[in-house]
């Protein structure tokens, strides 16, 4: 049996499940780790600037590519307290990434010794494990363990802690004879799907849920085969945008508090049946449960038993992996179609499509400065389907979540339940890496750019281009609104008169300046009619360059984006709604009066 280093054992079982992308900071108790990477050859590795951006770069990585694990690496203390906000949000959002930290030794655990922490213990409550390994020779049964977790159930981040002798330690391990373990997935009963069509067949307005779990289990296609068979129209969560094309005729519009369409919404009310899959009902979707569920019967299936019931208690529970689920949902609904055994639910879907043609929001706004909806008509004129949008949090998301069209899986990846500012720019970077063929746009607000700018210099160094879209009010846009019913706007400003750039205006922070100091092309945009060409520049200096670009766009200092505080049939329209088509040119589906 081949004798080696534990470093190199876990190296090798990287490369053997198919995890050979790190991102992470070296330090003195995690360089033998390096030292086993570099000796190994397969696994490639980004220097990151802030470890809590290897974290987030591990996120972006994953989530473009299904069977993606993205890996972050860094010293137990402080570079894993710092990817504590990456784990959080990983395992927020189900998303499997494996963070490895170099501990102090053995001996010295309970010694306060340089940079030795307990670090697994303070990631316990957000990673599907959390372990520090105390023996050399438990090394390849961890590693085992962690990526099945990982991949079994509701995915999820692992940690694993390697105290830096027993990283040196030698021992026994042949990588030809590691195999991954299978990963098991649940799946539906004929019986139970059975009764989920017994179910559905008595509605009269039935929708589907489509939430993150679909696209975790690349099922997009199954989800809508499903959706199609039945004739029924589907209401992506944020986590599952993109799970059904927005241009197709049963896409019925995002439901929610703020990331919703008006007329997602209001097919929700109208509905009278909801068959979840693969979501958890957020409280930004669902908002107030009463009347959330007033009226209407629920299924709920999801992959995660805990989740069924976790928060409002469904008519009827199936413990299932979606892609199972919808398999054999798929192949029911199709022998009952055959047999004439569905009902007709065209009036309902035309009614939908009614609404998704009449209840839309203006975006065409010609104010300088610019009105943030312009931005994303624009954004939509520029980005083909193709193109992958990463975001986080803030009025930039709400309203990108509003306006923007989504056209397949991974195509929308997003911070949902955790939120971090600062996330986007490293899960860009993430996602680029993982996908160099493909137009990835992050778009923030001024605030979750400045939260971890300096990543910039990591797509500089590596040559990962991108485009990340800030949209500058300096303001902390989204609780400036929330401090409304407050009577206030307290400390969430950002505007002050730079010394060094008058040319702002008081806007504060020259982000050109920034960007270019860092390595990366930059531009500014003032008035709405200049997007276009901005757009098109950028492209051409991505290509040119290699690097991130910037384009920076001025918005007016105050937007209110619409919103609701607690019910989604109580959303406030701050802004004009669209009344004619020139309202909303980008939107997808041709506006008609509402009368016609």
């Amino acid at each position: 049996m081949p004798k080696m280093r534990a470093v190199d054992v876990a190296v090798a079982i990287l490369e053997k499940e198919g995890a050979t992308q790190t991102f992470g900071v070296p330090g003195a108790a995690i360089n033998p780790f390096y030292s086993a990477m570099r000796a190994h050859g397969g696994i490639d590795h980004i220097l990151a600037r802030h470890v809590e951006g290897a974290s987030h770069m591990a996120e972006g990585y994953t989530r473009t590519k299904a069977g993606n694990i993205g890996v972050c690496i860094g010293t137990s203390g402080p570079a894993g307290t710092d990817m504590l906000t990456g784990l959080y949000s990983a395992w927020a959002d189900s998303t499997p990434i494996l963070c490895i930290t170099g501990q102090a030794p053995v001996a010295k655990l309970h010694k306060e010794d340089f940079q030795g922490v307990d670090i697994a213990s303070i990631a316990a409550p957000v990673t599907k494990m959390a372990v520090t390994v105390l023996e050399a020779g438990q090394v390849p049964g961890v590693f085992q363990k962690a990526f099945s977790l990982m991949r079994t159930g509701r995915p999820g981040p692992v940690l694993i802690d390697l105290p830096i002798d027993v990283q040196l330690t030698e021992i026994e391990f042949d990588i030809e004879t590691y195999e991954p373990l299978a990963v098991a997935r649940p799946a539906a009963s004929v019986a139970q799907l059975e009764k989920a069509l017994d179910m559905l067949v008595r509605a009269e307005r039935p929708v589907i849920i489509a939430g993150g779990g679909v696209i975790n289990a690349d099922a997009a296609a199954q989800l809508v085969e499903l959706a199609e068979v039945l004739n029924v129209p589907v209401i992506p969560t944020l986590m599952g945008w993109g799970a059904i094309p927005d241009d197709h005729r049963l896409a019925a519009g995002m439901v929610g508090l703020m990331t919703s369409h008006r007329y997602g919404n209001a097919t929700m009310l109208e509905s009278d049946f909801v068959l979840g899959i693969g979501n958890r009902w957020a409280n930004r979707h669902t908002g107030g449960l009463d009347t959330y569920t007033r009226g209407r019967t629920f299924i709920h299936i999801d992959i995660e038993p805990t989740q069924i019931g976790r928060i409002f208690a469904p008519d009827f529970g199936i413990v299932s992996d979606a892609g199972e689920a919808l398999r054999g949902l798929v192949e029911l609904a199709r022998e009952r179609r055959a047999a004439s055994a569905l009902p007709d639910w065209e009036n309902w879907v035309q009614s939908c499509a009614h609404r998704k043609a009449t209840l839309q929001r203006k975006t065409h706004f010609e104010n300088v400065p610019i009105k943030p909806q312009r931005v994303y008509e624009e954004m939509n004129r520029a980005f083909g389907a193709d193109t992958r949008y990463v975001t986080t949090i803030g009025l930039s998301q709400i309203a990108g979540a509003q306006f923007l069209n989504v056209f397949r899986p991974r195509h929308w990846i997003n911070c949902g339940q955790a939120g971090p500012l600062g996330w986007t720019l490293p899960a860009a970077l993430g996602v680029a890496v993982a996908d160099p063929t493909t137009t990835v746009v992050g778009l923030s607000g001024d605030y979750d750019f400045q939260f971890m700018l300096e990543e910039l210099a990591v797509g500089a160094q590596f040559h990962i281009p991108y485009i990340h879209v800030v949209v500058n009010n300096s303001y902390l846009g989204l609780i400036r609104q929330a401090q409304r019913r407050f009577d206030m706007d307290y400390q969430v400003s950002l505007a002050f008169e730079n010394v060094n750039s008058p040319e702002l205006e008081g806007y504060g922070v020259d982000h050109l300046k920034v960007a270019e100091g860092l390595g990366c092309k930059a531009i500014r945009v003032r008035e709405a009619d200049d997007l276009q060409a901005a757009f098109t520049e950028a492209r051409a200096l991505m290509t040119e360059f290699r690097v991130p670009v910037v384009v920076e766009v001025m918005l007016e200092r105050v937007t209110n984006i619409a919103m609701a505080a607690t019910d989604i049939d109580a959303v406030i329209e701050f802004d004009d709604v669209a009344k004619t088509a020139a309202d909303a040119p980008t939107s997808l589906a041709r506006l008609v009066s509402p009368t016609a």
